[in-house]
């Protein structure tokens, strides 16, 4: 597949618009080197940060080597380590990537200047493969899979709901409560941007083979499993409504199965056989009306939590806002 320009002169720096490159890493002793030497020179105003999660290598050697400012983060997890990473690090934007090498720097210019032209929240650097071994064996399967499981399921207009190469407004990463630990966290930053209806893009970005000597930390199966659970869990947190409508429309059905036999007998013999049934179709159609009134309640409290997000997203100025102030 052909590479994708990347236009490398289309943002400039302004004051009060500073950049922090955050590069979540562990164990990449043999990518971590190149990674924030290519964000210095696609970058040189931004500060890198490398946040070392326990690594057994010299990572944080060779990226402090590198010129980049390296933290620990001891909670072992990609959450946990962009959890620290944006309640620590103070910036006008925010550059994600992980420290693995295979995602292209020169775009960063490219989804910075979209961020901020547009005045938007988050751009997703959406992977187009330069190489076939850019991907395992299963993992792009996988990852198109997820991507239509979560368009179904949030009406969300991404196509690679899993890369790691993303532009944030300190009003977004200002604004969103991580809460999970591992490779979700993807899954997570688009939800919260649906959630809160926020302006989002994608822009296509060269992605790479892993270089030799490096190992990918994403388990096919394991990692996979728990992302797509992941997608249940936060559709049930975040549309607890239809999550819990649907299972009470689903009980409410099958205990109506289970009785109409019920009721045809009665009316033709004036007995009620199969009692054990009848007792289960009644519990089914008591567990229906709970589920349809907890989706209630708990659709009451997420709209709570929604605001109480968007109060603090609002609070931040958007991307370009304080410096067009100062010079008008």
């Amino acid at each position: 597949m052909k590479a994708i320009p990347v236009r490398a002169g289309d943002w400039q720096p302004r004051a009060a618009q500073s950049v922090a490159v955050l590069v979540p890493c562990f164990n990449e002793e043999a990518t971590i080197g190149k990674v924030v030497a290519d964000f210095r020179a696609a970058l040189p105003e931004a500060t890198i940060y490398v946040y070392d999660n326990n690594s057994a290598d010299r990572t944080g050697e060779v990226a402090r080597a590198a010129g980049a400012l390296v933290r620990r983060e001891r909670h072992q997890g990609k959450g946990n380590v962009v959890r620290r990473m944006f309640a620590d690090v103070d910036a006008g934007l925010y550059v994600l990537v992980d420290g693995d090498a295979t995602y292209d720097a020169a775009s960063a210019r490219a989804m910075i200047a979209r961020l901020t032209e547009e005045r938007l929240d988050m751009v997703v650097g959406a992977r187009v493969d330069q190489e076939h071994a850019a991907y395992r064996l299963g993992h792009r399967t996988g990852n198109r899979l997820l991507a239509g499981f979560f368009a179904l399921t949030f009406h969300a207009p991404f196509s690679d709901i899993l890369s790691g190469y993303r532009v944030f407004s300190r009003r977004f990463v200002k604004s969103f409560p991580v809460l999970s630990r591992g490779f979700e966290i993807e899954t997570e930053l688009c939800v919260h941007a649906l959630e809160l209806e926020l302006p989002v893009a994608e822009v296509p970005t060269p992605y790479y083979a892993r270089p030799q000597g490096s190992v990918s930390k994403l388990s096919t199966w394991r990692d996979g499993v728990r992302i797509l659970f992941t997608i249940v869990d936060l559709y049930r947190s975040e549309r607890p409504l239809a999550f819990f409508s649907g299972l009470g429309i689903a009980l409410a059905i099958v205990s109506i199965g289970l009785a109409v036999p019920i009721f045809v007998t009665y009316f033709e013999q004036g007995i009620v056989p199969r009692i054990p049934t009848a007792i289960l179709s009644t519990g089914l159609m008591l567990l229906a009306s709970l589920s349809i009134v907890a989706g209630l309640v708990l659709d009451t409290v997420t709209r709570g939590r929604r605001e109480a997000k968007l109060i603090a997203y609002l609070e931040q100025a958007a991307p370009g806002e304080e410096w067009e102030r100062r010079q008008g």
